[in-house]
């Protein structure tokens, strides 16, 4: 789904424990530094990926570079193979590099995690980790699409961004919010290990001058989306 010249959402199916959701990855136009894809689904979603891109009159060898907002199975899991394809940089905080590049387990995946929920050990399986050519920081900008702010968000994960493209006024949130039916939510509280943090990420997200808002779970909010963050935002101030 095209938002505006410089955004693009790729929609992509998740179904865990029989229940079908909807992931949506952000990508990013830039006629000089060519696109971005933010965050790749999970294992297995390459070629998926590659076909829904054709939206946006590309292919997935035309990336240019992948900005991950963190280490979850669902955000990291087709990067390899999307690496393998179009040799695009990878980029992500510096504190979820060794998560994602496999010196340090998934924050979430401990064994009482699989436990509890063993059909996370196949897709775990399937998962290739990858190092990150550029390790990104708060307050970093990027020279795509007018300018795109870089905003450390921990809490779901430690080392969460979300990113902000100053041009449109657009926020691509990760999982540091959430939404349903076009109704913005705080982060998802059972993936969320430091909730108190995440909300403290809230509120920072809040200070944004925002005019419309991409949840990797819940899709576009383009109604007083920035009227909606701020309340959000109060109701845990």
């Amino acid at each position: 789904m095209k938002l505006n010249d410089d955004l693009y959402v790729v929609a992509l199916p998740m179904t865990f424990n029989g229940q079908t959701s909807q992931l949506n990855l952000s990508l990013i136009l830039d006629a000089s530094s060519g696109p971005t894809l933010v965050d790749t689904g999970l294992p297995g979603q390459a070629s998926l990926i590659d076909t829904n891109l054709a939206e946006a009159g590309l292919r997935a060898q035309d990336l240019k570079r992948i900005i991950l907002t963190h280490q979850d199975i669902d955000h990291i899991g087709s990067l390899h193979d999307l690496v393998q394809t179009s040799g695009a940089r990878v980029l992500a905080h510096a504190i979820e590099a060794p998560y994602i590049d496999g010196r340090l387990r998934l924050v979430k995946m401990t064994p009482q995690a699989l436990e509890q929920r063993p059909e996370l050990r196949a897709v775990l399986d399937n998962l290739k980790p990858m190092p990150i050519d550029e390790q990104l920081q708060d307050g970093a900008r990027l020279d795509l699409a007018g300018g795109m702010q870089v905003i450390f968000t921990p809490g779901h994960t430690p080392g969460h961004i979300c990113l902000y493209l100053e041009r449109t006024r657009t926020l691509i949130t990760g999982d540091a919010l959430t939404a349903d039916n076009g109704q913005l939510r705080g982060p998802n509280e059972r993936a969320t290990p430091d909730l108190a943090l995440a909300w403290q990420s809230v509120r920072k997200l809040a200070e944004l001058d925002v005019q419309t808002i991409v949840c990797y779970h819940g899709g576009v909010l383009d109604q007083d989306a920035g009227g909606q963050l701020r309340r959000l935002a109060q109701m845990v101030g």
